[in-house]
């Protein structure tokens, strides 16, 4: 018997790979190079002898009995196994470093044993072919990997290491997840060390990973960046449309109706957002102070008119004011705006992060500002009886409701009260009513002023109207929440009605902005435009309150867009509308307030038209983004209202659209639309038409609500 052997004769022990794995066999018949093997378990195989690894014996004497041959088989097999395990693998590759760039299993043997038998050799060739992250296997030899690859190999082989110890425990305990979700069981109590439940629950580093990887699917469900180990992770699961989210929730990690559009957005809840910026924050802290102390008078004059501000009686970011003072036959309108801007670090990490948000976010669970609170609702927030630092827009309105010319300075306003619109309303109605005494309530001293706003209010409605205007008026209900976390209840209620408060202000932010658009044009100042380009037929025109015209008007309508090029309005009956009244809660308003500011400042643009349009480009994802969470996030309540109430209620509607397939029904107490099958309602159903629905199916995760059955009203 020869311990050497370079043929795969008959009796020679070999190996090949098979399953990512050597094998050991013993020939038992070699013709023009293809072997019959006998393996340990008894069994035959044929094999070319190309695919033989290349370390060969010891040969043994042909014609073995089987139970010996397989005895044989196994006694190398225990043996090469036990020499690999002891094989000094690092010693090896840091002994080959610089000395070779490859060599074979024998090579590396002899480093350490004095003529090594072949069961050695096979012994460091099985080794070295494990060893993946230092060695290349490269018949007959074994590449040594630099230092540097060996680095990455062995990160890249601790990412797959992870990767499938992240598969193997979360594919379980996902499943897991999605029956609690689906009501099937309860969650399990979180694992103490040697608990029951610990088969059920992931490792804690493997339950972080696949916490993070849920967050990140939930906050960008389109992201490729872990596409394939989701599919891994999630195979078995329904594929409905918010499913990280559900399981979550499941877990615990994550509150009952948990608002995931701020995630989506990347849009901070809260007002700890700006912490690191405080330094910046408290700059423009000093620089309001300064600007509104006794002393500033020659930077920023007083203004001493009699503002007052008109708004929700929750409001408290109070960004616009106005007055009025009859001018013959017409009016002269000032209107006092929060002015930011004046101070504002653009281009600093604070107005970085501003932009980003884009704009305040008001929800039935609580608001969400553009600005830092101590900023957006206190110091440069218009309250009554504080000095604040204004942008005054003076413009002038004929008898008509025509505007003429603009004048803008900016000023110290003090607010002679802060208004709301329901205090605002009664005075207006009991004026209206011809009531000698007025309610009393804050508003009743402004009874003239409030008077006054209303004619020029209606003036410029009846102008803006002989011009195009389509004007909704579709009150907005309440949406109120009872409770915390799965016990939340939910209310709808319908506001108190303020026409006259709210067309008063409505038309005088219009104002402003067509005023401000104008002046910046005979200016050539550059500034962000709202254009809806669209052409109206003349009969759309006019102020619409039933719910089918309303629906009727708005297919035709086009959405509104940001722009640097003016263009017309057309639902305001605008040729130019320039956004600047709310400084405080948008973000277009601060930049074209800068725009203004600035040129009055030094006669030239803070921006050219250039680098608006490139502002505009990071700015309308970050609106766009805010502007799904105002949508969505209270639907999503107004559709849990209906569940909770059940699919036995009838509401009442009116049916806006209806076609062969489908009919669509307003609920107006709701502000909502539902859809139902055609077949449900009554044959002579079609717009306007007074309806009752009973609602079902609904899912508020799932933005989802069917009517169940309708009948008319008679």
């Amino acid at each position: 018997m020869s311990d050497c052997v370079r043929y795969p004769a008959p009796g020679c022990i070999v190996e090949y790979m098979e399953g990512n794995a050597p094998q050991i066999a013993l020939v038992m018949e070699e013709a023009g190079g293809r072997l019959r093997l006998l393996l340990p378990n008894r069994r035959e195989t044929r094999l070319n002898a190309a695919r033989l690894l290349p370390w060969l014996g010891p040969l043994h004497p042909a014609g073995l009995g089987r139970e010996d041959a397989v005895r044989l088989l196994e006694s190398h097999r225990k043996a090469r196994e036990e020499q690999a395990a002891a094989v000094p693998l690092m010693e090896a590759w840091e002994l080959a470093q610089g000395e070779v760039h490859a060599a074979p299993a024998r090579w590396f043997a002899e480093l350490f044993v004095s003529g090594p038998d072949a069961d050695v050799v096979a012994a460091y060739g099985r080794a070295l072919l494990a060893c993946k992250s230092h060695f290349r296997f490269q018949p007959p030899d074994f590449q040594v990997f630099p230092a540097e690859m060996v680095e990455k190999r062995l990160a890249e082989q601790k990412s797959q290491q992870q990767r499938e110890a992240l598969i193997t425990g979360g594919v379980a305990f996902f499943r897991m997840l999605w029956d609690v979700a689906c009501k099937k069981r309860v969650l399990p109590p979180r694992p103490e060390a040697g608990s029951e439940n610990a088969t059920e629950w992931p490792a804690p580093d493997i339950a972080a990973r696949l916490k993070d990887v849920l967050l990140a699917r939930m906050r960008d469900p389109e992201s490729q960046e872990h596409e394939a180990l989701w599919r891994m992770l999630a195979k078995g699961l329904p594929d409905v449309p918010h499913l990280p989210l559900q399981l979550l929730m499941a877990w615990g990690e994550l509150p009952p109706h948990y608002n995931f559009w701020l995630d989506r957005a990347d849009y901070a809840p809260g007002d700890a957002w700006w912490q690191p910026h405080a330094g910046e924050v408290n700059a423009l802290l000093r620089a309001a102070a300064e600007a509104c102390a006794p002393s500033a008078d020659t930077k920023l004059p007083v203004c001493d008119l009699p503002f007052i501000s008109i708004d929700s009686a929750s409001t408290r970011d109070v960004d616009d004011a106005f007055y009025v003072e009859a001018d013959g036959a017409g009016f002269s309108l000032t209107l006092a705006l929060a002015c930011p801007a004046l101070f504002w670090p653009f281009g600093g990490l604070l107005d970085k992060a501003v932009l980003h948000r884009g704009t305040s976010i008001y929800l039935p669970e609580g608001n969400c500002h553009m600005l830092p609170e101590i900023l957006g609702t206190r110091a440069f927030s218009l309250l009554a009886g504080e000095p604040r630092p204004a942008l005054c827009v003076r413009v002038g309105i004929d008898a008509a409701g025509k505007a003429g010319a603009c004048e803008i300075f900016t000023a110290r306003a003090r607010l002679a009260a802060n208004l709301t619109y329901k205090d605002s309303q009664a005075v207006l109605d009991a004026q209206a009513a011809g009531a000698g005494a007025l309610p009393d309530n804050p508003a009743a001293p402004h009874a003239a002023l409030l008077r006054l706003g209303l004619a020029l209010a209606r003036a410029r409605q009846k102008t803006r109207i002989a011009a195009g205007a389509v004007i909704m008026d579709r009150p907005d209900p309440i949406i109120r929440l009872q409770g915390e976390g799965a016990a939340t209840s939910v209310d709808i209620e319908s506001d108190v009605p303020t026409p006259d408060a709210q067309m008063l202000v409505a038309e005088m932010m219009i104002l402003a902005s067509a005023a401000v658009a104008q002046w910046a044009h005979e200016h050539g100042l550059p500034m962000l435009h709202r254009v809806q380009d669209v052409a109206l037929p003349r009969e759309y025109a006019g102020v619409w309150t039933a719910p089918q015209d309303m629906s009727r008007i708005m297919r035709a309508l086009i959405p509104s867009g940001l722009e640097v090029q003016a263009r017309p309005h057309a639902a305001l009956g605008l040729a130019r509308y320039t956004p600047v009244t709310s400084p405080l809660r948008r973000y277009p308003d601060l930049v074209n307030e800068a725009q203004v500011v600035h040129f009055l400042r030094t006669g030239t643009p803070f921006r050219d038209a250039v680098a608006l349009a490139d502002l505009l480009a990071a700015l309308l994802p970050a609106l766009d983004a805010a502007g799904q969470v105002q949508r969505f996030r209270p639907r999503y309540w107004k559709l849990l209202y209906f569940r909770q109430k059940g699919d036995k209620v009838w509401w009442p509607g009116v049916i806006t659209e209806e076609n062969d397939t489908f009919v669509s029904v307003s609920l107006p107490e709701q502000g909502m639309f539902v859809r139902g099958k055609r077949r449900l309602f009554d044959e002579r159903a079609c717009p306007g038409m007074a309806v009752t629905v009973r609602l079902g199916k609904v899912q508020p995760l799932y933005n989802e609500i069917q009517i169940m059955e309708a009948a008319t009203v008679d």
